[in-house]
């Protein structure tokens, strides 16, 4: 188990997985009053938290299928990134995709965070690329016959 440092300046508890085989853990909306979301509106979302992920790991964050389903409630460029090297409050962009307005209360929890590991490469230029049955077919080609 990776640890990670965390600052809370938040009243809610820090993230914690639900289950020992969860991969995300819920976000929390840190406001001053509820907020209302129009139809179509986006805005971000404060969760007072403050992260210093090591070398080699990043944050994703992502939206709640819950949220998705019964509201209509996603996250805009999801999933989000969070670079290690990023020390400045977690916020997440939500967006109402429904025709009703959303009430965002303080402590809803409003996303999910997945802290994952990644590869840092090197380019290697060329002039050509070696040949796949694939080739360069592309956006659904693998499925037409």
């Amino acid at each position: 188990m990776t640890s990670v440092n965390i600052v809370n300046k938040s009243h809610h508890p820090l993230p914690a997985y639900a289950t020992s085989l969860s991969a995300g853990m819920d976000l929390r909306a840190n406001l001053e009053a509820p907020l209302t979301l129009q139809p179509l509106e986006r805005r971000l979302i404060p969760t007072g938290l403050f992260i210093a992920l090591p070398a080699g790991y990043e944050a994703q964050v992502r939206p709640r299928s819950g949220l998705a389903l019964r509201s209509g409630i996603g996250v805009l460029n999801s999933p989000g990134t969070i670079d290690a090297d990023y020390r400045g409050e977690i916020g997440v962009i939500l967006v109402n995709l429904s025709n009703q307005p959303f009430v965002v209360n303080d402590g809803d929890r409003i996303a999910q965070m997945v802290i994952a590991r990644h590869e840092t490469i090197s380019w290697q230029p060329q002039e050509s690329l070696d040949e796949t049955e694939r080739g360069s077919g592309g956006f659904g080609h693998t499925g037409k016959h």
